[in-house]
């Protein structure tokens, strides 16, 4: 039976007044991690956040974490990065501490995203503050991918636009990365991308078989359910991500319960949900990115 990858975004850097249910704290966060991969989940991914609440990059935090999960269950869990880097802000101190990581021992993905994009909502107006730009210049791709060759380990890709697959299929074939994963950025809320539309799914899959073929997928978002698309990924040899990063904003659901009705809807389209150790075997099947 197919083993399909359900990621959890535990949750993001939405703060609890627009996400109530988000998990802050590192016991908060361990605890959710390891239900979760309990429950079905095969790769968890978080951002931290420090004792005032607000998020952090410092790598002491997410080594708490990581570890606090991997103590009870063996799961690939991977960090995030600084979304909007500071004026000058250079490639080697956004990603210090994912390097930190790394060398502890701490990490199966380099994340790095191929491009950048605006935040701008569906329901603009010309009265609405203008909306800020994920950056993701080519020098700091670049210096992600580098560090993921030389630490030999898989970038995780989000293509909030279409285009990004493309760039980060040539980058990381440039640099001579292992396999990436590209996980596509649904929204209902955000106007980048596609809404999570079946036409949207199949453009994407079009789209990274000529640019990436055999390369691993997934659906997910911002905002957004992705649920409705669920059969047809498995279907299709695709992945899942699910989660309070990812859901509606408002939601009145836990991680535990979008990853157990993923997990569902996974089983009812004849697959199975995958552990972190199938997760890790496959990633050691994959070839090269070029």
């Amino acid at each position: 039976m197919r083993k399909v990858w359900i990621e959890v975004a535990l949750n993001g850097a939405w703060g609890r007044k627009l996400q109530a249910g988000i998990p802050e704290t590192v016991d908060e966060i361990v605890a959710e991690g390891i239900a979760c991969a309990r429950a079905g989940t095969g790769i968890v991914h978080t951002h931290a956040y420090a004792a005032d609440g607000k998020p952090t990059s410092d790598w002491r935090v997410y080594a708490r974490i990581i570890e606090g999960i991997r103590a009870e269950i063996d799961v690939p869990v991977y960090p995030s990065y600084p979304p909007i880097p500071r004026a000058g802000m250079e490639a080697a101190a956004r990603f210090a501490h994912v390097e930190a990581l790394a060398e502890r021992g701490l990490l199966d993905f380099a994340v790095v995203d191929p491009g950048s994009v605006n935040f701008m909502t569906t329901h603009t107006t010309a009265t609405t503050k203008p909306a800020g730009t994920y950056l993701n210049p080519e020098d700091h791709v670049r210096h992600a991918l580098a560090f993921a060759a030389r630490q030999g380990l898989h970038p995780a890709f989000a293509i909030y636009e279409p285009g990004f697959k493309r760039a980060g299929a040539a980058l990381a074939r440039a640099i001579g990365v292992k396999a990436p994963v590209y996980r596509f950025m649904f929204s209902d809320k955000f106007a980048f991308g596609f809404p999570a539309k079946p036409y949207a799914l199949a453009a994407h899959v079009a789209l990274l078989e000529e640019s990436a073929a055999g390369a691993p997928w997934m659906i997910a978002g911002l905002a957004v359910d992705v649920r409705p698309l669920i059969a047809e990924t498995v279907a299709r040899g695709g992945h899942v991500r699910v989660g309070l990063e990812d859901a509606p904003l408002g939601s009145s659901m836990s991680n535990l319960a979008w990853v157990e009705a993923a997990a569902k809807l996974v089983r009812d389209s004849g697959a199975e949900p995958a552990s972190g150790s199938d997760v890790r075997n496959a990633l050691q099947a994959l070839p090269a990115a070029a």
